[in-house]
């Protein structure tokens, strides 16, 4: 029995998150399903990250081991996502060793999160954008976010889980592109998150970029390791999973 290893795509708006759960339509458990129908067993997948209610993902990365030693990459690739719903895609699979996690193994994952900056919202963008129709100062933004780059304890800028016992994380990069006229997007590089950081990261920043904070309240923020200081949570619908990288 070999591991294999996936990476995959998914629109998230019609998943009530990633992670397996009864009773509600989820990321993992749609996964599974088709799994299931193409080895006529049950199989049990590991993901690199879990994202939240509406979240997407460009590059999710899964391992689960394959019951059949005779089929190649592409078949797999081929079979699973002729059982996938039309909002999941795989878009590679490879062999990899049989302890692989890409849970525990990521050395960084990126996320995307996009902002709609215009007067008038765009209907086909609604659900992959935030729409913020007030002005956005990209340089005060990037101030702001210079105080998150590095290890910081970021309980200020999460919402309480089960996992989260340990709340210091390493920020590697925050880079804030106006990528379009009227779209911006906000990338951030790290190893792992708490939950709701990111959303959390971007809603303080759009503070600060519409004027309501100086730069400098984002490090206050960070410091005070309250939630209640923080400006609140990103809607789920602008954020991406981008990539995991080993």
């Amino acid at each position: 029995m070999r591991r294999v290893a996936i990476e995959f795509s998914y629109d998230g708006t019609e998943f009530f998150g990633y992670q397996r759960q009864r009773d509600v339509r989820t990321v993992q458990g749609e996964l599974e399903k088709a799994l299931e129908r193409v080895f006529k067993l049950p199989i049990q997948t590991y993901a690199a990250g879990r994202t939240d209610t509406g979240v997407h993902a460009n590059g999710q990365v899964a391992s689960f081991d394959c019951p059949n030693d005779k089929l190649l990459e592409k078949d797999i690739r081929n079979a699973i996502n002729a059982n996938l719903p039309i909002d999941i895609y795989v878009k590679r699979v490879w062999f990899t060793h049989e302890n692989f996690n890409p849970r525990y193994e990521a050395k960084k994952r990126i996320y995307h999160y996009f902002i709609l900056n215009s007067k008038v919202n765009n209907v086909f963008l609604r659900k992959y954008t935030w729409w913020f129709p007030y002005e956005l100062n990209i340089d005060e933004m990037r101030k702001g976010a210079s105080y998150l780059v590095g290890y910081h304890d970021f309980t200020a800028f999460s919402k309480r889980g089960e996992d989260d016992t340990k709340t210091e994380r390493t920020i590697n990069a925050i880079r804030i592109i106006r990528i379009q006229k009227e779209l911006i997007m906000i990338r951030v590089e790290g190893i792992s998150y708490l939950r709701g950081m990111v959303r959390s990261i971007v809603a303080n920043l759009v503070k600060v970029g519409s004027g309501g904070w100086k730069p400098e309240r984002v490090m206050e923020v960070l410091e005070s390791r309250d939630r209640s200081k923080s400006a609140g949570l990103a809607p789920a619908h602008g954020l991406f999973l981008y990539k995991v990288l080993f």
